[in-house]
């Protein structure tokens, strides 16, 4: 940087032909002040290319070789000083680069300028008329010594005849052309904070759109890759590949038997789905389980129908496939559905042609049928068992009341305890009576002065033979009311016995009643299998969906590509940081 001198007057020492010129210009300044700065001397240099017209063009803005003066010695006046340091402050201003200054400041050495700084170098080759930063000026400053080849206007030796300055040729422009200060026309590397600011946000909003437009293509080749490829391959499979498959849809329920019900929470579900709900999702697992498969091939060979060739590789069974690797394909192609709200149990068959898928239908119908039926029938089997155990039971209890019965009324040999009491008892009552009788005929008699002898005689035979027959009836009467043979005893184990006899006769009645009741309930149980809408043969393939497989094909390896992405910029970024 560059020190504006503040002394008045002050001495510039020149040697050689430095000086010479610098004496000359100083004579044409006013002589108001002298200089006592003194300048860098120069050594003497050879006489530059410039001086000799090499392109056919005469040199403007120099003095000639014939008209250059000799040194002088003097004082340089103060305003000369003040109008250099006005265009040297007017060239900093310009924001010349540390390069074009070194290359202003050789160009003034070459051309014996006796420059004190690099401004002041620029400063006076442009007062010589000589554009620093042409091309044929940067040019002659590397040109080969001692006779080279020519550069772009220099001779073969740059340095040689550089005695009188540089001499420009004619008609080329070498005085910067005097433009407005707010625009730079000069060649210079450095931009200003507004211009490097834009320029700097023009290359961000440039790297930025190079990185967007890189990135977009790295992105459509990883989903052309990860997405589009594979959906373009399955959407293939599906047009031309895969074989057409049938399916045949069938409806059934499961209803009750009429009647059913009774009374409390069994009649409000009589009648609605909920009555048949376990029996229809037991008839739903049937269908789907190996069971029913297992069934089916038995029947109609499931397993040959999917062996055979025309069938593509994928749906297509191996060789001598396994129960399992079947029950997968029979999965596949075999969907049954329960709708709780409705009861209607829905299934849909799938085959290679669609005879085969009708007959599949129906043979499934006919083995749910036929559990339904199992079901139904095991649980009225128990009911029955059961009420039929008990009834069994009763009878047997009512049979060894019946013997014991007969046991002891014949062991009395009497039927009817009780009745042969009451006759004895009738019997002594009404011997008594008759005895009664007698007596009092006797007293009568008796009773007279003269009575009948043979009246009286009969009279009293009549009481002995009364009260021999009552003696003899009240001894019967207690022979059979003492001892452990007497009739009083085996009347009350008749009774006994009676009395179990009629308690097993109404436990009998109880047990039959049960078992016509448990009938009943039992046919009220029975469940019953009615088809709604029964298989028929299609006349139009219903697989492969081509246009929804595809598309389902898209959204599956486009989740799976987001999911991987995901992924992957979470654990970059977890990694980075």
């Amino acid at each position: 940087m560059t020190t504006k001198p503040r002394a008045k007057k002050f001495r510039i020492r020149r040697s050689g032909p430095a000086a010479i010129g610098a004496a000359v210009r100083s004579d044409q300044a006013t002589p108001d002040t002298t200089t006592t700065k003194t300048a860098r001397p120069v050594p003497p240099k050879q006489p530059s290319a410039a001086d000799k017209p090499t392109t056919g063009k005469t040199t403007a803005g120099k003095t000639p070789a014939g008209k250059r003066a000799v040194a002088q010695t003097g004082d340089v006046a103060s305003a000369r000083v003040a109008g250099a340091d006005t265009d040297i402050d007017a060239i900093r201003r310009e924001g010349l680069t540390g390069r074009q200054l070194r290359m202003a400041r050789r160009v003034a050495q070459k051309n014996n300028l006796p420059a004190t700084s690099d401004f002041d170098a620029v400063r006076l080759l442009r007062q010589a008329g000589i554009d620093p930063f042409q091309r044929s000026n940067m040019l002659e400053l590397v040109v080969p010594q001692g006779g080279g080849e020519a550069h772009e206007g220099g001779a073969p030796d740059a340095f040689a005849g550089a005695q009188g300055g540089a001499v420009s040729t004619a008609g080329k422009v070498q005085l910067p052309q005097t433009v407005p200060v707010q625009k730079q026309t000069l060649p210079s590397t450095e931009l200003s904070p507004a211009e490097r600011r834009t320029r700097e946000i023009s290359e961000i909003q440039r790297d930025i759109a190079a990185r967007r437009r890189r990135k977009m293509l790295l992105l459509i080749t990883r989903l052309a890759f990860f997405v589009m490829l594979p959906t373009a391959i399955v959407g293939y499979y599906f047009n031309y590949v895969a074989t057409p498959m049938y399916s045949s849809k069938a409806e059934f329920l499961i209803l009750q038997a009429d009647g059913a019900g009774g009374g409390g929470l069994g009649g409000l579900l009589s009648g609605t789905q909920f009555a048949t709900n376990q029996d229809a999702i037991a008839t739903q697992r049937f269908l789907q389980s190996i069971d029913a498969m297992i069934k089916l091939d038995e029947d109609v060979g499931y397993k040959e129908h999917f062996l055979q060739d025309w069938i593509d590789p994928i749906q297509r069974l191996a060789a001598n496939p396994t129960n399992e690797e079947t029950f997968k394909t029979y999965s596949k192609n075999t969907t049954v559905g329960y709708d709780p709200s409705e009861g209607v149990i829905r299934m849909e068959v799938t085959a290679a042609d669609p005879e085969s898928a009708a007959d599949f239908a129906r043979r499934l119908i006919t083995y749910a049928e036929a559990q339904v039926n199992q079901l139904s029938h095991k649980k009225r089997g128990n009911q029955m068992l059961d009420a039929q155990v008990g009834f069994e039971n009763a009878q047997a209890e009512r049979r060894k009341a019946q013997e014991a019965l007969v046991t002891l009324q014949q062991k009395g040999a009497i039927l009817d305890p009780d009745g042969v009491i009451v006759a004895l008892r009738g019997q002594i009552n009404n011997v008594e009576l008759q005895l009664q009788e007698k007596e009092l005929q006797l007293a009568a008699l008796e009773d007279n002065l003269r009575p009948n002898q043979a009246k009286v005689d009969g009279a009293k035979g009549d009481v002995r033979r009364l009260n021999n027959l009552l003696d003899r009836l009240n001894a019967r009467m207690v022979d059979a009311s003492q001892g452990e043979n007497s009739l009083a005893q085996l009347s009350v184990r008749i009774q006994m016995a009676q009395a179990d006899l009629v308690s097993r006769d109404v436990m009998l009645q109880s047990a039959l009643q049960m078992v016509e009741q448990t009938r009943v309930e039992a046919n009220k149980q029975v469940r019953y299998l009615t088809i709604s809408v029964a298989p028929v043969v299609a006349q139009e393939p219903s697989y492969p969906r081509k246009f929804e497989n595809t598309i389902l094909a898209f959204l599956i390896f486009s989740g799976i590509y987001l999911m991987l992405s995901l992924t992957a910029s979470i654990l970059r970024e977890q990694v980075t940081s």
